[in-house]
This record gives C-alpha cells, sequence and structure tokens, in this order.
C-alpha cells in the first residue's frame, strides 16, 4: 500500500513538475499576431518595402515576438476596409497598412483602435488621430524635385509630368508640391501629363502615347515619379547622345542612378541602357524601409514604449554631384553613403535603390530583394 501511495505521489510530482517545466516554454512561444495589410502592389517600391517588412519580422530581434501575416486589397478601399476588420477579428495586435486612401480607412481604422489594436501606417497617410504614421514628407518631395528641375533648366522650357498612383497622399502632395513651384515659374509649362502607377513599364506605356503628338525636340524635361531611367532609354533608343539627355526628376530607380555615373565610369554587368550616361538627374524615393520601421515601432508600442505619432523620415536626394557606387551592397558600404548597386547585384533596372537607413541594421540588401535579414 504505501509502495503504491509512494508511487503515485511520484507520478503527482513528476506531473507538477512536467507541467512546471513546459508552462514557460508555451508562454515563451507567445508571440503579437500582426498584420501586413497591402493595397496597390503592382511596382517594384511595394514589393521591396514587403520584403524588408518580411525580413524585419524574421530577423533573430524580432522572430519570437512577432507572428506576420499578410494581406493585399489591391487598390480598392472596400476591400482593405473589409480585411482590416477581419483581422481586427481575427485577433490581430497590430496592423502595418499601406492605405490605398487617407480617409476611406479612417472609420475600421478607428474601430481597430477602441479594440486596442495598434494601427501604423507607411509611406501613404492615414488621417485617423489614432493610427500612427511613417513615411517621408512628400509634398518636399514634389517641392525639391520640380525646383531642381527649374534651375537646370534656367527658368524655362517644356515639361512632362509622369504621375504615380491616383488617390494615395503620396501621389497628390507630390504633384501639388511640384505645381506649385512650377506656377511661380511662368517660364515652365507642363505640356502633357500622365499617371504612370509608379511602373517603369507603365511610364514607357504613358510616355509612348505623348511622343507620337509631341515629339523629343519639344521636350525640354521630364518630371516623373517612376521612370526616369525609362526616359532616359527611350532618348537613347530615339539616338539622342548622352550628353542631349532631357533632365529628369523622380524616382530612385538603381537603373536610373546607374545612368547619372560619369560616362565611362566602370561597372559590372552594364548593358545597352543599363550603363552611366552621365544623365542630369534628381533621384529620391519614398525610402523602402518605411514599412519595416513601421513594423519596428508597433512591436516597441506593444511592448508598453512611447512611440510619436508621425515618424517623419529624412528624404535621401541623390543627384550627379554625389552618386557613390556601391562595389558589393554591404550594409556597412551603404552607411559609408554609397546610393546606387552595381547591375551585376540587381539586375533589373526598375528595382529602387532607396533601402537604407540606420534606424534599421536589421535590414539591408538582401532583405529587400529576397526577405533576408541582416546577420
Amino acid at each position: 500500500m504505501i509502495s503504491t501511495i509512494r508511487k503515485l505521489a511520484f507520478g503527482a510530482l513528476a506531473a507538477l513538475a512536467g507541467t512546471a517545466l513546459v508552462a514557460p516554454a508555451v508562454q515563451a512561444q507567445e508571440k503579437f499576431k500582426v498584420f501586413l495589410s497591402m493595397s496597390y502592389i503592382g511596382n517594384d517600391w511595394q514589393a521591396e518595402a514587403a520584403n524588408m517588412l518580411k525580413a524585419l519580422a524574421v530577423h533573430s530581434s524580432m522572430i519570437d515576438k512577432v507572428d506576420l501575416q499578410v494581406q493585399v486589397a489591391g487598390p480598392s478601399a472596400q476591400k482593405q476596409i473589409q480585411q482590416i476588420n477581419a483581422m481586427v477579428r481575427a485577433g490581430a495586435k497590430a496592423i502595418i497598412v499601406y492605405p490605398i486612401s487617407p480617409t476611406a480607412l479612417n472609420g475600421a481604422v478607428k474601430n481597430a483602435c477602441e479594440k486596442g489594436v495598434v494601427v501604423v501606417a507607411y509611406d501613404s497617410i492615414i488621417t485617423e488621430p489614432c493610427a500612427y504614421n511613417v513615411h517621408i514628407d512628400q509634398k518636399q518631395w514634389g517641392i525639391k524635385s520640380a525646383e531642381w528641375l527649374v534651375d537646370k533648366l534656367g527658368g524655362k522650357g517644356k515639361v512632362v509630368m509622369i504621375n504615380g498612383v491616383p488617390g494615395t497622399t503620396v501621389d497628390t502632395l507630390r504633384i501639388e508640391g511640384a505645381k506649385e513651384v512650377f506656377a511661380k515659374n511662368p517660364g515652365i509649362e507642363v505640356v502633357a501629363e500622365a499617371n504612370g502607377m509608379w511602373s517603369q513599364a507603365v511610364g514607357r506605356t504613358e510616355l509612348s502615347k505623348i511622343l507620337a503628338t509631341r515629339p523629343w525636340d519639344q521636350i525640354d524635361a521630364i518630371w516623373m515619379q517612376a521612370g526616369c531611367y525609362t526616359a532616359n532609354s527611350m532618348q537613347s533608343e530615339a539616338g539622342i547622345a548622352d550628353d542631349k539627355l532631357r533632365p529628369c526628376a523622380g524616382e530612385a530607380s538603381n537603373g536610373g542612378r546607374i545612368q547619372m555615373l560619369p560616362v565611362g565610369t566602370e561597372v559590372d554587368g552594364a548593358n545597352g541602357t543599363y550603363r552611366p550616361m552621365g544623365a542630369p538627374r534628381w533621384s529620391s524615393g519614398s525610402q523602402n524601409f518605411t514599412g519595416a520601421l513601421a513594423l519596428k515601432l508597433a512591436v516597441a508600442k506593444l511592448e508598453g514604449k512611447e512611440i510619436p505619432a508621425l515618424t517623419d523620415v529624412a528624404q535621401n536626394i541623390v543627384t550627379n554631384e554625389n552618386i557613390k557606387l556601391c562595389k558589393e551592397g554591404s550594409w556597412a558600404e551603404m552607411k559609408d553613403g554609397c546610393n546606387v548597386f552595381q547591375p551585376a547585384i540587381i539586375p533589373n533596372p526598375g528595382w529602387f535603390a532607396s533601402i537604407y537607413s540606420a534606424e534599421t541594421p536589421e535590414v539591408g540588401l538582401n532583405a529587400a530583394l529576397v526577405g533576408q535579414p541582416e546577420d
């Protein structure tokens, strides 16, 4: 009988010990359920930003904290609203969002906040006061790019504008800023305008339509939210010499920045129009790391830290004066100031080169390319 009692007692103690050992392990595996809500994804910028955010989620500093799930609504505000509502019902602790509209999502976002969900928008803006925003000053992007173009033209010339994705705050504010500058300079005439959807391919299509009625000799410069690489390539294809290329103010595509390098610069993998041309350029991007930074801030908030309502990300403006080739593309090299990558490393000229931030050392070139974090 005593033997039986001892066996039962031992078994109970063993079970209790087992429970004590297992419970902390289960608790350690608890993660914040975080959703990424994307809208329009039909361009390189969106793919890179998503890759960098996903890379941060699996970095050693985050992998035990975050369970990331991704949903894409496309260019439909209604679908994005429905998805955000479903995320809240599914137990989201945070939602990182690229909003298709600054105001259309406000009701769904307010509902999420009221249920304790942290909502952080990146690049494009959400105006609901409970949301957090991470982005560059898009109107200043428009102002600074247009001012450079006006200066390059000496205050007089015919300009073509290729815009971005209509309805987003990024596109709206950039156009507003640029047109304010052009309006102050009566010698500047905007002779054509189209939506390029932040895509090199769409930019080529829209610019080709314009060129059907207005040839290059009737265009003095281009303001192009995405597509300066394409515009330079089209001029080269039309037989325009490198030293006659029209000034272009626009995005941070790697192909466009390679074209900015002085003629004769040795680069690995150059071919065709993906080569140094000395192209006159102003190049700045929305900063592809903003999605990753938004995730980092959301987790900080969930851990009880205070984060700013607006994280105003500095623009990284590159011109012919400060263009610098990255030999290998390491994070340390980018920290040292390089801002364009070898074509052999980045074969896609439409790929965006604005990936470096001192705030996100967890993600670099491989993060933007394939979603792999830094060591």
